[in-house]
């Protein structure tokens, strides 16, 4: 089969290198699944830096995000094990962590639903219980991660305000229904978001940028607001200033979603049950902004990881279909 292996660390355009190689035997409860669609995450360019939080031995594939095709048939939703990810053709994932994919999407819509949209879910509700009505600052509104968060606020009935880096970015995050667009470029973000809400403040910060952002965040985040802290795509991890949150009564809250497949899988489960619901409703849809070529997965990564891209980047593979 075909698979894109790295080989050393380094920027994902450079060590990415498409390979023939035999397909991953699944081992005990594992089974083996055709990928009819890898979705990209900034995790990837991570892993192929060596700086993300799993470390998988050289040669791996890269890859977090599948759907595919298990033997016996079912269309599914998988985390493949690494070493071997998901930018290959056939991938082995854990049989209990497999999920339905949903029918009202198709492979590379239902590919980028599985850890962007659970990782908002739970960190809007379940982290920093958002509640109807109240303000959500997204930043990278128009990103994979950004956009999820931007429809899961917008469902449940939050005022949402989405931060972007130029104009391209704020059609889109238009496009994806916040109600108020800051171009972080050419605007100020602490008093647009002031101005927005009488002075208050957003109630929820969802940030998985760190650096400037969330510095800018702790100056407008309302009374008793809470921070999210997802990611840290700009490379810098801010070191907060407690003193500040103890004077402003505001929360800096973590999210670590992998964490829950083991803590408590069940969640994942019930989360993944809502949003395919969401899904069937309309309410929900991943926004792919492309899909490529089993041959342009290193250019994809590369991208995601310069901050280029928008919405999510799908690699279709030899079983891609859609």
């Amino acid at each position: 089969m075909q698979a894109w292996r790295v080989h050393r660390n380094g920027e994902p355009g450079e060590v990415m290198r498409l390979e023939e190689t035999d397909r991953p035997a699944p081992g005990d409860g594992q089974v083996l699944v055709e990928v009819r669609a890898a979705n990209v995450n900034f995790p990837d360019a991570l892993l192929c830096r060596g700086q993300y939080q799993v470390r998988p031995p050289l040669p791996f594939t890269p890859g977090v995000e599948v759907c595919g095709t298990t033997e016996d048939g079912r269309r599914v939703l998988v985390t493949p094990a690494l070493p071997h990810g998901g930018f290959a053709d056939f991938v082995v994932a854990d049989e209990a962590a497999l999920l339905p994919a949903p029918d009202a999407l198709d492979d590379a819509e239902a590919a980028a639903l599985h850890i962007g949209y659970q990782t908002g879910w739970f960190g809007l509700h379940r982290r920093a219980r958002l509640q109807p009505g109240e303000t959500l600052l997204v930043h990278a509104a128009a990103g994979g991660v950004g956009s999820a968060a931007v429809q899961l606020g917008r469902a449940a009935g939050a005022k949402v305000i989405g931060v972007v880096g130029g104009p391209e970015k704020a059609v889109v995050a238009r496009e994806l229904g916040c109600d108020l667009v800051i171009d972080r470029r050419s605007e100020d973000i602490v008093a647009a978001v002031k101005e927005a809400t009488g002075g208050r403040g957003a109630d929820v910060v969802y940030d998985p940028v760190g650096g400037d952002a969330y510095a800018k965040s702790t100056k407008c985040v309302a009374f008793e607001g809470r921070i999210l802290v997802v990611g840290f795509a700009s490379g810098v991890i801010p070191a907060p200033g407690l003193n500040h949150a103890l004077v402003k009564n505001y929360s800096v809250v973590g999210l670590h979603w992998g964490l829950y497949n083991t803590k408590d899988p069940a969640a994942v489960r019930a989360c993944h049950a809502e949003l395919t619901e969401l899904a069937a409703r309309g309410v929900v849809k991943p926004l792919v902004s492309e899909r490529v070529e089993m041959t342009r997965a290193a250019d994809a990564v590369q991208r995601v990881a310069d901050g280029t891209s928008t919405g999510r980047i799908v690699v279709l593979p030899t079983g891609g279909t859609r």
